[in-house]
């Protein structure tokens, strides 16, 4: 599980971060996740989810979220979490674990176009 050392912002909001992730088929039923977020300063914000192929072959995953809430994010330095998740349903209530987790500081630059 990785997170790339830049990520985006444009002028409307929309954060993009992105990275690479191996896992192997899961041993249980239920889907599995990237999930992340962006903290700036003492403000968390999560970005996006993306489904993840379990396959035991490295995958490429961009998660987005347009902020609405909360102080705007600008570009700049941030921490940057990615998480893959796996979805336990074999009791009938998903249960969230994690399988694997990247934090690091990375620097929001600004979105062309």
């Amino acid at each position: 599980m990785s997170a790339a050392p830049t990520g985006t912002v444009s002028t409307d909001g929309t954060v993009t971060v992105f990275g690479a992730y191996r896992c192997s088929p899961s041993s249980g039923p239920g889907p599995v996740f990237v999930a992340s977020s962006v903290r700036v300063g003492e403000v968390r914000h999560g970005i996006g989810g993306t489904p993840a192929t379990c396959d035991g072959v490295e995958h490429t995953w961009v998660n987005q979220d347009k902020l609405v809430l909360g102080a705007p994010v600008a570009p700049g330095p941030a921490e940057v979490e990615a998480t893959l998740v796996h979805l336990d349903t074999g009791s009938g209530l998903p249960m969230p674990s994690i399988i694997a987790t990247n934090r690091h500081e990375i620097e929001l630059r600004p979105a062309k176009g």
